[in-house]
């Protein structure tokens, strides 16, 4: 999942080893988000979004696209 994690951080002036504290996970782990290879939990993205005080959109940006039905459409 995209992430605008790194420049939030980079806006903020604080370190992956600072956030992760913070936040209450490892390093690691923020490494891994910032670098797409780990979706985080929902608890972790409002943890996140409650940080930098945005809404989890403006810091996650999924690629989920939705198909839907005749019915769904009214067709």
């Amino acid at each position: 999942m995209d992430n605008s994690l790194g420049e939030y951080r980079g806006q903020f002036g604080v370190s992956q080893r600072e956030l992760a504290e913070y936040i209450g996970v490892t390093r690691q782990t923020i490494n891994a988000v910032e670098g797409d290879r780990y979706d985080p939990s929902v608890e972790l993205v409002f943890k996140l979004a409650a940080f930098f005080e945005c809404s989890v959109d403006d810091l996650f940006h999924p690629d989920i696209a939705v198909e839907t039905t005749a019915s769904e459409t009214g067709d």
